[in-house]
């Protein structure tokens, strides 16, 4: 597949990422309705964002892994890269595909969202933060250990999920629910990262404080990645067993120590 066919394919599938995932926590996680006077909170919550997100790794890997391998995320490119699943050549053209496509998914929902009045990215934007700007004021270092413990066993994940030993055609199925699992957990400590792609194109719109902790959100992810990388083949060695000549057939048994 050419450089060009997988770099659209990853601009489109991080488009897609942050479109869904940020877009659902924009404009859905809450949505008030009134019955008679009564107000009524029809939003899908905490649990719906984080089930957005996992339905968009899911839909995009069917849809785009055979051309790019559907990476999304600048953090899983660097964890396949030290893992030796990933052309290094490849890594900066990948990383800069998602981080555009991320910024351009990020610009049609802040059209779409300052079309409600009284909308304003101070609320947040979606994008991620620590201390005050925690969802639930964690500190710097609580949300720095858990971006970098949530990407890491994420990675882990994939890693294990693509594995060719792994059962063939359902790796999404896994990726999917645990992007879906960690953000369940992630949410409430910095609105969940683990990808600075997404992390960018929000903090874009927002400013300010969304663009001075930035650097926690492109450090942790590819930390947690990297470890990730160097510790999957470790785990998941297994030294081959010598071939057994055979008395039945020869030829075969000289294709094997061979290796053709």
């Amino acid at each position: 597949m050419k450089l060009q066919n997988k770099l659209l394919a990853e601009f489109l599938g991080t488009f897609w990422l942050v479109f869904g995932g940020c877009g659902s926590a924009v404009l859905a996680a809450k949505f008030i309705a009134t019955q008679g006077a009564t107000p009524i909170n029809l939003g899908i919550g905490l649990a719906g964002v984080a089930l957005a997100f996992g339905l968009t790794v899911l839909t995009m890997a069917y849809a785009i892994g055979h051309i790019s391998g559907c990476h999304l995320n600048p953090a899983v490119s660097v964890g396949l890269c030290v893992g030796g699943r990933f052309k290094r050549t490849e890594l900066l053209p990948y990383i800069c595909a998602q981080v555009v496509g991320a910024i351009a998914a990020s610009a049609v929902l802040w059209v779409i969202a300052s079309g409600q009045q009284g909308f304003t990215t101070a609320a947040g934007f979606a994008a991620n933060g620590y201390g005050e700007h925690s969802p639930g004021g964690y500190s710097l270092a609580a949300c720095l250990v858990a971006e970098i413990v949530l990407t890491f066993f994420f990675l882990l994940i994939i890693l294990g999920a693509t594995d060719r030993r792994a059962p063939q055609g359902f790796a999404p199925i896994p990726i999917g629910l645990s992007l879906t699992l960690i953000h369940l957990i992630g949410i409430p400590v910095t609105n969940l990262s683990v990808n600075p792609a997404r992390s960018t194109g929000p903090a874009l719109f927002v400013g300010g404080w969304a663009l001075g902790q930035l650097w926690l959100f492109w450090l942790a992810p590819i930390v947690g990645a990297a470890l990730a990388g160097v510790v999957y083949p470790l785990v998941a060695a297994d030294k081959p067993a010598a071939p057994t000549l055979s008395k039945e057939d020869p030829h075969r048994a000289t294709e094997l120590v061979s290796g053709v």
